[in-house]
């Protein structure tokens, strides 16, 4: 088959003095994904729409300043280390490396200083003759704390038949390290404010336990008569009222995925008015699921809804290794470990049907 994937360039913006730029891959079906440097965020998944014109899947801003200017890492990229590492004490080869705060005592997605701070080094790469979206730095122990120099790629493809490929590879330079990024994606497939009547399902039977900073405790928490049980297609609404009595009000927790008998398909959303689905692919143990409980409007400056936030504006998949691997043996602390010149390569595949 030829190809018939299109690539495209343009400034978007600048941000404290780094050109910004985004980045785009069409297919003949005319769905577009986009990318910016800042944060290697993923800005755009368009699909037609009947009256001719294109919906955004995910939650979007017009400004990169405006991706920090909120705690809530909107579909941008998460790393070294997805999730809360306990009192920013990392425990590796039998030592523990302190790291660097950013909320309260605890490390979350990487840190003050993770993947989504940075401006990354973008440009269109060539996959078998098909174009790519590749994003590349070195995230240096100096700025992070985390142990070793990581040389990180990013690399967005979309092929024919509308799947959005994102694949995460990286080197550990000078030590051994730990390695466990995610994307923030916050999708909102319909064309209302909310993802209140939209259906999602998630392949798992456990949840993790946590405590009060919502740090695992390492115990695991059957979804059987609970509201976290998205085993079947789950209306969203349905499940956020369930939670109302609960100080979160709704869903920033972590499903333990149930081993491979769905293959790497681990999680769908799906939005009944406009038929409008996405399939989330990983072969990884642990997915976050987040509904925008705290979103507000300060701050929120998104494209969607003309420039307010609001609770449950979107709902964030995050497809990881379970968090803070390396205290519990059975989250997979083998999974996260990178070891000196060691190369891994973690992907997450969103399919996408409209």
């Amino acid at each position: 088959m030829p190809n018939t994937i299109t690539a495209t360039t343009h400034f978007f913006d600048t941000y404290e003095g780094h050109t910004v730029n985004k980045y785009s891959l069409t297919n003949a079906n005319g769905v577009t994904v986009s990318a910016i440097s800042m944060g290697a965020t993923l800005y755009e998944i368009l699909v037609p729409t009947k009256d001719g014109g294109t919906a955004n899947l995910v939650l979007n801003y017009p400004n990169s300043a405006d991706y920090l200017a909120n705690p809530f890492y909107v579909s941008m990229a998460i790393g070294r280390t997805a999730g809360r590492i306990k009192n920013s004490e990392l425990l590796l080869n039998n030592e523990t490396y302190k790291i660097q705060p950013n909320e309260g005592n605890n490390n979350l997605h990487g840190g003050p200083h993770g993947f989504n701070t940075h401006v990354w080094d973008g440009s269109i790469g060539e996959n078998n003759g098909v174009p790519t979206i590749i994003f590349h730095r070195v995230q240096k122990s100096a700025e992070d704390g985390f142990p070793s120099d990581l040389d990180v790629t990013i690399t967005y493809q979309l092929t024919e038949d509308n799947i959005v490929n994102i694949s995460f590879k990286a080197t550990a330079l000078s030590a051994d390290t730990v390695f466990n990024p995610t994307y923030h994606t916050y999708f909102n497939l319909g064309d209302d404010a909310t993802i209140l009547n939209q259906e999602l399902q998630v392949d798992a039977d456990t949840h993790l336990a946590f405590d009060d900073e919502k740090i695992p405790t390492g115990e695991l928490i059957e979804v059987t008569d609970t509201p976290f049980d998205f085993r079947k297609p789950t209306r969203l609404g349905d499940a956020i009222t369930a939670m109302q009595n609960t100080a979160e009000k709704g869903f920033d927790d972590i499903f333990k995925i149930n081993a491979s008998a769905h293959g790497r398909q681990i999680a769908t959303l799906s939005d009944p008015a406009t038929g409008r689905r996405v399939i989330v692919d990983s072969d990884r143990n642990g997915l976050v699921v987040f509904t925008a409980n705290s979103f507000t409007k300060e701050n929120m400056n998104f494209i969607k809804t003309n420039g307010t936030g609001q609770p449950y504006e979107g709902v964030a998949l995050e497809a990881q290794t379970l968090p803070d691997a390396t205290r519990f043996t059975e989250f997979g602390p083998a999974d996260v470990i990178l070891t000196k010149g060691e190369t891994k390569t973690a992907t997450i595949d969103y399919r996408i049907e409209f």
